[in-house]
């Protein structure tokens, strides 16, 4: 890949992902929420796995590590993702997006137990910046927690937070497995859980749910802002690393935000767009070093 393509792949998969909130959102009005996101991910595990036997000579994982990656991968990071479907049910798609710039935090966090690594001073405080970002966003009664779309809202957070721990996991578990049948097969894993949970819940399709609507945000998730996007993450996280790849995780929510204001008539409250700066910040002091490296400088400190 040429280096004059990567902002047009960039601004590409920020519009896929982006749009992907708002097509939750319309989904939820026809289909139930679990059962649709596990569909969603039914369909782009279809779709990953035929390319990664066309593409990928070592597609199935036989080893312990890569089974166990792809377990992890599945349950938390694939499966997890059902608390989104389950908050957005009354959460704005453009505050879903925000909550998601915490993933990097959490991970960071995650990592520490997991993963042995340690947190700078200066890191921690950028920790916490996120977090009073995220109150930001959530806005909290603690006096009740139950009330507006609060549990919602925290429900999102849930879903970060196993998202993050879907990541790190598969880092632990140091897979061999190509990338692409990675994600694949944890997207087959994931939807299982996620049909199994849905089958629990009672959830269940009648003909009058299914129509032009529901059916084309289902295509549009599952093949687009899943399995496409998906590729084109992986052309750039080849060519430029973790770090490059997840900064488009802050120019999704904004994607996401305008798409929502726009196409649904969602409101975005100041408070929230302010939460989104102090999470921002919070990830530029977590990530510091690893931000002046892909600028061309060093901070001369330790990793955060």
């Amino acid at each position: 890949m040429s280096r004059s393509l990567d902002a047009p792949l960039f601004v590409l998969l920020a519009i896929l992902w982006g749009f992907s909130f708002p097509a939750i959102s319309v989904g939820l009005e026809h289909l139930p929420p679990l059962l649709f996101a596990a569909a969603r991910y039914d369909i782009a595990a279809l779709l990953l796995l035929t390319a990664a036997v066309l593409r990928v000579e070592q597609w199935r994982p036989t080893a312990r590590n890569d089974l166990a990656a792809v377990a992890g991968g599945g349950v938390f990071l694939i499966a997890g993702n059902g608390l989104l479907f389950l908050g957005q049910q009354t959460v704005p798609s453009g505050v879903a997006a925000i909550l998601q710039g915490l993933v990097p935090i959490i991970t960071a966090l995650w990592a520490i137990p997991l993963l042995g690594e340690r947190l700078s001073p200066l890191g921690a405080v950028g920790a916490a910046i996120g977090f009073v970002g995220v109150g930001l966003v959530v806005q909290p009664d603690p006096g009740n927690l139950l009330a507006g779309d609060t549990a919602s809202r925290l429900l999102i957070v849930g879903q970060v937070c196993s998202v993050a721990l879907g990541g790190v996991l598969i880092q632990r578990a140091g897979p061999t497995l190509e990338q692409l049948p990675l994600v694949g097969w944890s997207m087959l894993v994931g939807g299982l859980v996620l049909h199994a949970v849905s089958l629990g819940r009672g959830e269940g399709l009648s003909a009058d749910v299914i129509g032009p609507v529901s059916m084309g945000a289902l295509l549009y998730l599952g093949v687009f802002a899943t399995a496409v996007a998906f590729m084109i993450y992986f052309r750039i996280l080849e060519q430029h690393g973790a770090f490059e790849a997840a900064l488009i995780g802050y120019l999704v929510p904004i994607v996401a935000t305008v798409a929502g204001v726009f196409l649904l008539g969602e409101e975005i409250g100041l408070l929230t767009i302010v939460g989104f700066v102090v999470v921002a910040v919070g990830f530029v002091l977590l990530k510091r070093r690893a931000i002046a490296e892909a600028i061309g400088f060093s901070t001369g400190v330790g990793s955060p």
